[in-house]
Formats: C-alpha cells, structure tokens, sequence
C-alpha cells in the first residue's frame, strides 16, 4: 500500500510509520517500528470521518469501539481512548504491532478505497504505549472496577498464549481465581517464543502484561506440561471449576523431501525458540547455541518465515531469500512485513519450490535442489494452484535452510485426554461458547482453529471467558 498516494482532498495523507532506517536495523534486534509520537498520531486520528456506522468494528475479532477510541486520540482525551480499547481487548499494545490490521479493520475502512485507510493499529498501539496505568486493573481492564480473587472459585489454563492470557485477565477482573499452567520455563506462548524481539519487544510489552496479570493475582506454573505433568482429570479433581485449553499448535510440518534430516536444516520453530526464547540474539549474555548460517534458504511465505528470513539476517548471514512456489501477489504475510524483509536486503526465489537437499561427507547442508513452478488455473477459492515444470530445475548453495510451512496440533495433551472431540485435522471440536465434548472444559485459539492471527486467538479465549464466569458467578 503505498503511503503517499493522494486521498480525498481534506482527509490528508496516512501518517507513515517512523522507522529504524534498514541499514542499521538489520545489525540489532532493536524494534523495527518506532511508533507515532503525540504528533503523528492526532494528524492520523483526525483523519477519520467518524462515520454514523463504521464498518471497521466489523472486521476486528474482539469488536474494539474504534470510531469511539479514535475519537478520544484526535481530541486528546488519551486515558479515554485505553479505557475504550481495553474494554474489548485485553493487550493492545501487543496487537497494535502483529495484527493482520489491512485484513481486519482497516480492510473494513471506507477510506480503504483510496487506499489510505485510518492507521487503526498504529493508533492502537499508541495509545497502549502512552497510557500509564494507575494500578493493574486499570491496566487490565481501563477502569478501576475489578474485584481481586478471594479463592471462592478457580479456574485453570493450560498454555499460556494470547488465548490464555485473554481468560486470565477477564476472570481474575470479575474475583474469579485463575491458575496458567505453561509447559515452557517462560511465560509468554508464542508471543515470546515465536515472534522476534524486532516487532514485539519482550519486556517492554509482553512482560508489561504479564505483571499486571500477575497484581491482579493470577499465578503462573512454568515447565508443566499438559499430557504428562498433570491430566485434564487432574485439574478438576483438585477442585478447578473449569479448564481452559489454550495450547497452541506449535508442532512443525516438514517439506518431506530428501534430505531435510541433514545438519543445518530446521524448522522454523526450533530456529525462532533458539533465537527468541533462548535469547541466542544476545551471546554472551545469553549463552544459548544457535546455528549461523552465511547462505539461508526459508521455505514458506507467511509471517513465521520473514521472521526466520529476517532473524537470520540479523545474526549475520550474508544471504537470506524466501523461496515460495507461487508469487509474490500470493504471499500470505502482512504487506508491512514484507516490505521490511525486502528493505533489510531479503531475496525472493518465487515460483521455485524444493525437490532436495544435499550435503557434504560430514552430513552438513550445502545446496538445496529447486524445482521450477508455473500458476495452473484458478481452483474453486480462485487461487491458482503451482505446478511443477517439467524437467526444469536448478541448484541453490545453502548452508542454512529453514522450514516455515505451516504448524499442526500437538498430539500429548490430546492423545492423554481421548474423550475430547477432534475434528479430522486434529483440531479440538468447540461449540459457540468454546466448550469441549467435556463438560466444564473448554479450548480457544490455534489448536480450535489451526495456525491464525493473535486477535483471533484472544477473540475466542474472551468467549470463552464470558460462558464461564455466566457459570460461576450467576
């Protein structure tokens, strides 16, 4: 989208996003966006044209009143604006940064049609950096009207990811008790281990939430894993009302060629944890192994693989490319994302896919076979399926491959707990209310839905959380 094309006269130009410039940005783990100072963000508030019903609201997961909180920015009224926000959303300064915004409720704006819709998630996130909580419920919730857990009830989350996090803090706002229970020896989910410190800084925002669960009385259990620490079982028999399941789906798929077992080929998951979670990103000061590579090849196209592309950039690699085996118009990344991949210096290998790896006597990676692909014709969706050219291939030198093709469900919780339904993918079966085929436990997020959006993940805990504190507190 470009930000200098010319909108309707008198609503002005989309406030562009300061950035670090990307000669430095790719030698430090700094964040890429530095946010809208006071300034730039009452120009871009006051480009809104408050309309009587804004289709924005409609496109976001979690409904925030958008028209109502841009309003409060544009006259100034910041506390308000963090009030209204958090009514519906629990951490906006996390979805202010990886939100899908273009898909979601800036896809909804009117003024998208000139292409220069309202910087929703921007604002957003302005306004969650800017505001100082005067307490943790205020934090929590905008307005001082929590009441603090007095044990009468308690509820249980397994995982502790964006959907999670959502359950804890509505909950533990109405006095209900609330243990989370991380496999991890971090708190965070993917928050911490799967996005790169560059678009969302671990202690400045993640931790910021997580302090304020944890005054609000939330208790967080690390290094317990669902499925073989403890049972779903266990839980209710120790007395929790309710469960929530809220574990992700965090296991890789691989691209099933030959030799993706050689050394130097990972999955996008191990490479982002190593470097995010174990804070590789930081040696010495975090003495954690990770594998430099100086040629990487990351197969896949969404937002998993410009974090990988651009997290290998970052430490040291003198030549990074994407390679996908359809185009660039086909890309399911955020645009933004992208666009920054290609400014730090990120090639892409389109319409290429791979057939091999190949490695040296030692088994270490050191080339990777790519076959050449043509769009076919459009399926029943429109999109138009890549197929292989026939005899045209061609050798690629790669020392480091990553493998970011898309996550499925992790089987030990559900293999521990057979009476949950799952759907044929593996996926846990919910009703609207985010119930399980068990009474009293419920699920949210990736492993309901497959690999999707933060929002979305928060969007379905917060539905969850309504059913369950109806069941307890009425």
């Amino acid at each position: 989208m470009s930000e200098t094309a010319k909108p309707k006269k008198g609503l002005g130009t989309r406030v562009a996003m300061p950035c670090q410039p990307a000669g430095e940005r790719i030698h430090n783990f700094s964040e890429v966006a530095l946010g809208y100072t006071r300034e730039q963000a009452l120009e871009e508030a006051r480009r809104c044209l408050q309309c009587k019903n804004p289709k924005c609201v409609s496109g976001c997961p979690v409904e925030v009143p958008i028209k109502d909180f841009i309003k409060a920015v544009a006259e100034e009224r910041f506390d308000e604006a963090y009030t209204t926000i958090k009514r519906s959303n629990a951490l906006p300064a996390i979805c202010g940064r990886v939100c899908p915004q273009e898909d979601q409720c800036e896809g909804r704006c009117i003024l998208n049609a000139k292409k220069q819709p309202i910087a929703i998630g921007r604002l957003e996130r302005f306004v969650a950096d800017t505001y100082l909580a005067s307490d943790a419920c205020a934090q929590l919730t905008g307005q001082e009207a929590c009441v603090f857990p007095d044990g009468t009830h308690k509820v249980a989350c397994i995982g502790s990811g964006p959907s999670s996090l959502t359950v804890a803090g509505d909950l533990a706002a109405k006095g209900i008790s609330v243990t989370v229970f991380e496999g991890l020896h971090v708190v965070g989910g993917v928050l911490v281990y799967g996005i790169p410190e560059f678009r969302l800084p671990k202690t400045l925002v993640v931790e910021k939430e997580l302090t304020a669960l944890r005054q609000l009385g939330v208790t967080f259990v690390t290094n317990w894993v669902g499925g073989k620490t403890f049972s779903i079982q266990d839980l209710l028999d120790q007395g929790f009302e309710a469960v929530f399941i809220g574990v992700g789906a965090g296991l890789p798929r691989f691209l099933n060629v030959p030799g993706e077992n050689l050394i130097g080929v990972f999955s996008a998951n191990e490479y982002l944890t190593r470097a995010n979670l174990g804070r590789a990103y930081d040696f010495p000061n975090y003495d954690t192994p990770t594998y430099n590579g100086k040629n990487v090849t990351v197969y896949g196209a969404g937002n998993v693989a410009m974090d990988a592309a651009r997290t290998a950039l970052r430490l040291g690699a003198e030549s990074v490319s994407i390679v996908y085996r359809r185009t660039r118009d086909e890309m399911p990344c955020r645009h933004e994302e992208l666009e920054h991949a290609e400014e730090e210096g990120v090639q892409l290998l389109m319409l290429s896919s791979p057939v091999a790896f190949h490695g040296d006597e030692n088994g270490v990676l050191k080339s990777v076979t790519l076959q050449r692909m043509a769009l076919g014709d459009p399926d029943d969706s429109g999109r138009r399926s890549p197929k292989p050219i026939p005899g045209d291939t061609y050798e690629l030198a790669t020392d480091l491959a990553i493998v970011a093709v898309g996550t499925r469900a992790n089987p030990i919780l559900m293999e521990a707990t057979p009476e949950l339904k799952l759907n044929k993918w593996g996926y846990i079966e919910v009703d609207e209310n985010g119930e399980t085929s068990i009474p009293g436990v419920f699920a949210g997020g990736d492993i309901v839905t497959g690999a999707a959006t933060v929002i979305l993940a928060m969007g379905a805990g917060r539905t969850a959380a309504k059913e369950i504190a109806r069941r307890l507190l009425q």
